[in-house]
């Protein structure tokens, strides 16, 4: 058997349940005790070879025959996996060069899904004036469906199509970001790092949640003529600097941003770092403005401050009332992942200035209305320490240690809100005993 076994190992004629998407238990490789190696567990169980030197060297060879029948599933799986990527691939080519339109490459295979939770979109290449047509054909056929990521890298080209690529991207409450498409089994070469600027840059904004670039990945804007909206961003007559600037309102970007440097000349493109991208709005990592609403009821001040991100809805909200403050935090992921969550949390706390405060261990966490919700009494003392800092956040620490889930809110747009709040909830402090009891 383990010469028949080497033979077809050694000509290429692998086993069909290998090459069958590399389902595969070693059979064949039984020691002295029948204990039988799985490739699909990932369970091998050592066992020492018999004393006798002939079955010692059985053993050897049997060892020997089923690594290598292991090492050829392995391949075959690789491979299977490669051509089950490939075949989800709406357009899958090596990098394109600056005189080839743009390609739209689909990574929705399984494995893809299951790691990252949507389809992969990559565009690379010039943008050229057909692009938003072909975008679009692939929406309204669902391969490419709301929410997907979409990867980014282009050096420019059609700048009313960059716009329009842009509006299709928001349409589907889609991601951005700055990238690469991943090698494909047969391309040997693949980028090692993306770039976004001119046209590129207004598709991008387009993106509901807006992640900055990471690593050796640029990205850069082009300056606009602020003092002349009429004047044309390109050789053609459309778009101008005031259709642009329009776009940018629309997105919910400042068009400000875009004449940051008085340094950079007309037409020589700005490159901006993460923190830069971050702190104007060009980039917000997964999480829209902050919001925060002031609630007066009953003479009891409360303010609400509310986020949404792209894992979910995130509220902490602080009554002020005559014993105190109740500080309240509603993670709202969905009922079963929230249940999941409280299950194998170990611990609680709260953040300000991303410094660990106000912690306990499972006391004060509950599941409500599709939220995970944690509740702190706060004296009122500590009023001004909460709504001094510049991020609050609450947490909830998984019993091994090394995972946490929860949120942080900035709070730099909302001083204003908070300074009120606070001085709402001081003169509330302030009020004789028989008042506060109204």
């Amino acid at each position: 058997m383990n010469r028949e076994l080497s033979r077809r190992l050694i000509s290429g004629d692998i086993p069909a349940s290998c090459s069958d998407r590399a389902t595969f238990t070693c059979t064949t490789c039984e020691t002295s005790e029948t204990a039988r190696p799985s490739w699909q567990d990932s369970s091998v169980r050592v066992i020492h070879p018999e004393t006798s030197a002939f079955r010692n060297t059985r053993w050897r060879r049997r060892r020997w025959s089923c690594a290598m029948l292991l090492a050829a599933c392995v391949g075959a799986a690789h491979d299977a996996r490669a051509q089950d990527a490939a075949s989800h691939a709406v357009h899958v080519t090596p990098q394109a060069s600056a005189d080839e339109p743009l390609a739209i490459q689909v990574n929705d295979d399984r494995m893809t899904l299951a790691v990252a939770k949507a389809p992969q979109i990559y565009l690379y290449g010039v943008i050229d004036a057909e692009a938003p047509r072909r975008f679009d054909a692939l929406m309204k056929s669902r391969k490419i469906p709301p929410g997907s990521d979409v990867y980014l890298n282009s050096a420019g080209g059609d700048m009313e199509a960059g716009l329009a690529l842009g509006r299709l991207i928001r349409s589907g409450s889609m991601v951005t970001h700055v990238g690469s498409p991943r090698r494909s089994g047969r391309q040997v070469l693949a980028p090692k790092s993306a770039l976004c600027v001119n046209a590129c840059t207004y598709a991008f904004v387009g993106g509901l949640y807006r992640w900055a670039p990471a690593g050796s990945d640029r990205f850069g804007v082009q300056p606009l003529n602020m003092a002349n909206p009429n004047q044309p961003v390109s050789d053609r007559a459309w778009p101008t600097s005031g259709d642009i600037m329009a776009y940018l309102k629309d997105m919910g970007i400042n068009p400000a941003t875009f004449t940051l440097s008085s340094a950079a000349s007309h037409g020589d493109a700005l490159w901006l770092n993460a923190d830069q991208m971050l702190a104007t709005g060009l980039a917000n990592n997964g999480r829209l403005p902050p919001t925060a609403t002031f609630h007066l009821a009953s003479g009891t001040p409360s303010l609400t401050l509310s986020q949404v991100a792209r894992d979910g809805e995130h509220r902490i909200t602080l009554l002020c009332r005559p014993d105190g403050l109740r500080l309240t935090a509603y993670y709202t992921i969905g009922d079963e992942r929230a249940k999941r969550v409280v299950a194998r949390a170990a611990r609680s706390y709260f953040e300000v200035d991303q410094q660990q405060t106000l912690q306990d261990n499972r006391e004060g966490v509950s599941v409500t209305d599709q939220s995970v919700v944690i509740t702190r009494p706060v004296p009122l003392a500590q009023l001004s320490y909460l709504l001094s800092g510049r991020s609050m956040g609450a947490w909830l620490a998984d019993r091994g240690g090394a995972v946490r889930y929860g949120f942080t809110i900035f709070l730099d747009s909302l001083r204003s809100n908070l300074k009120d709040y606070g001085a709402n909830c001081a003169q509330m402090a302030k009020l004789p005993t028989e008042q506060k009891a109204r």
